[in-house]
C-alpha cells in the first residue's frame, strides 16, 4: 500500500503562514505559498491538502504559542512544535526567508532530524504565566530600586549606619523622611517611590494567586511535595512545577538535569574527551529557581521551624528524600570549595543535583494512590 503521508513545515507569524510539504520518499520539497494566520484559512488548508489521517505538520516554538498546535489535534491532525535552537542549520546559509525557513521545516522534519517541545496544557500554561508575570514584577521591582537608589548616590546622599542594609524596614524609615531642595527632584522621588509601592502591591496580588493555586490547584500535591526540599518554598514550588508541567516525561534524573541546561558542554575527539561550561539550554525559568534555591545547601543540615511545617503531613519517603539532599548537597558545596572551586561553580553543581532529588521526590508523588 502506497504511503501518502505529507510533512508540511509551517513558518509561523503574527499575520502569515508561510506553508511547504515534502511528500513521503526523497523528493524534493514544494512550496505551497502564504496563507493568513486564522482559523478559517488553517481549516481550508487542511482540505486542500487531504486526508488529515495522511499530515503530519510542525512549526517552530514561538510569541504566536500553542494555539495553532491545539487547533491541528481538533482537527484529528499530528502536529509537532519544534525547538528552534535545536534546528540544524547549515553552514555558510546567510540567506533567510519565510519560504526558505518553511521548505526546510519540512524537509527536516521528513527527515527526522527536529526535536519537539513539550506542550503544557491550556491549565498549565495558565499557571506558568502567572509565575512569569510575578518574575516580570519582582524584576520591575528590583529596576525602581536601583534608580532610587543611584539617585541617591548621584547626590550623595547616605543612610545613616543604623539604617542596616538597603530596602530593610529601618531604611524604608529614613527614605521616606528624605526631603529635597529642588522641586523637580523631589517630584521625580516621590514618583519613583510611587511606582516601587504600586509594584510591591502587584507583586503581592499575584504571590496570593500562586499560594491559591499551591493549596487547591490540580498540581497541589506535587507542589506541597517538594517544598519538603531545603530551599524549595511555595513561590519555587509552584514554578518548577509550572515550568516542568510533567515530571513523567523524564525517565531519569539526567534527562530532568539535561533538560534544564545544568550538564557540562562537552567536546571530545578520539581519546581526547573535555567538559566545559553548563550547556544553559532548555528552560531558562527554571534553571534560575534552581540556582536559587541552590544557595541554601550552604548551612549546616537542620529541619527547622518553616521547613517543619511544610513538610507536616508529607509522606515519610519524601521527607527522608529531603534530608538526603542536606546532607549530600552541603558536604558536595564544602568538597568543592576545597579544591578550589569559586563559589559559583559549586552553587550550579549543588543545583544540578539538588534537580536529581526533585525528580525523586516527583516519582514517588506520582506513584501515591490518588484520595477519594
Amino acid at each position: 500500500m502506497k504511503d501518502n503521508t505529507k510533512y508540511v513545515g509551517l513558518d509561523v507569524s503574527k499575520e502569515k503562514i508561510a506553508v511547504a510539504i515534502a511528500d513521503e520518499g526523497r523528493g524534493e520539497p514544494r512550496y505551497y505559498g502564504m496563507i493568513p494566520n486564522s482559523p478559517e484559512a488553517i481549516r481550508k488548508l487542511v482540505k486542500k491538502l487531504g486526508n488529515p489521517e495522511d499530515l503530519k505538520m510542525c512549526y517552530e516554538a514561538g510569541p504566536t504559542g500553542y494555539q495553532l498546535y491545539r487547533l491541528f489535534l481538533s482537527l484529528g491532525i499530528e502536529c509537532d512544535v519544534i525547538a528552534p535552537g535545536l534546528t540544524p542549520q547549515k553552514p555558510g546559509d546567510r540567506v533567510k526567508t519565510d519560504k526558505r525557513d518553511a521548505i526546510r521545516l519540512a524537509q527536516l522534519f521528513r527527515a527526522g532530524e527536529l526535536t519537539s517541545v513539550y506542550v503544557l496544557t491550556e491549565e498549565d500554561e495558565a499557571l506558568r504565566d502567572l509565575v512569569r508575570a510575578r518574575e516580570d514584577a519582582k524584576e520591575d521591582e528590583l529596576r525602581v530600586k536601583h534608580r532610587i537608589t543611584k539617585l541617591l548616590l548621584r547626590y550623595d546622599i547616605r543612610p545613616p549606619e543604623k539604617t542596616g542594609r538597603n530596602w530593610s524596614s529601618k531604611y524604608r524609615e529614613w527614605i521616606y523622611t528624605l526631603k529635597f531642595k529642588y522641586s523637580p527632584l523631589r517630584v521625580a522621588f516621590q514618583e519613583y517611590l510611587q511606582n516601587l509601592q504600586e509594584i510591591e502591591q502587584r507583586v503581592k496580588r499575584l504571590e496570593e494567586e500562586i499560594q491559591e493555586k499551591a493549596a487547591d490547584g490540580v498540581h497541589a500535591p506535587m507542589i506541597q511535595a517538594l517544598q519538603c526540599l531545603r530551599g524549595v518554598a511555595v513561590i519555587s514550588a509552584t514554578s518548577l512545577v509550572a515550568e516542568i508541567g510533567s515530571f513523567k516525561r523524564f525517565r531519569t534524573p539526567n534527562q530532568l538535569m539535561a533538560y534544564l541546561g545544568l550538564v557540562p558542554s562537552e567536546s571530545s575527539s578520539g581519546a581526547l574527551r573535555k567538559q566545559g561550561k553548563i550547556t544553559k539550554t532548555g528552560n531558562t525559568h527554571a534553571r534560575k529557581v534552581l540556582i536559587e534555591s541552590a544557595w541554601s545547601y550552604r548551612y549546616q543540615p537542620a529541619v527547622r521551624e518553616r521547613l517543619k511545617r511544610r513538610q507536616d503531613g508529607q509522606p515519610g519517603s519524601v521527607q527522608a528524600i529531603s534530608w538526603k539532599a542536606q546532607q549530600r548537597l552541603h558536604k558536595k558545596y564544602f568538597r568543592l570549595l576545597s579544591r578550589g572551586k569559586s563559589s559559583n561553580t559549586a552553587i550550579t553543581a549543588v543545583a544540578r543535583e539538588l534537580a536529581g532529588f526533585i525528580w525523586a521526590i516527583a516519582q514517588e508523588v506520582e506513584e501515591l494512590p490518588v484520595k477519594q
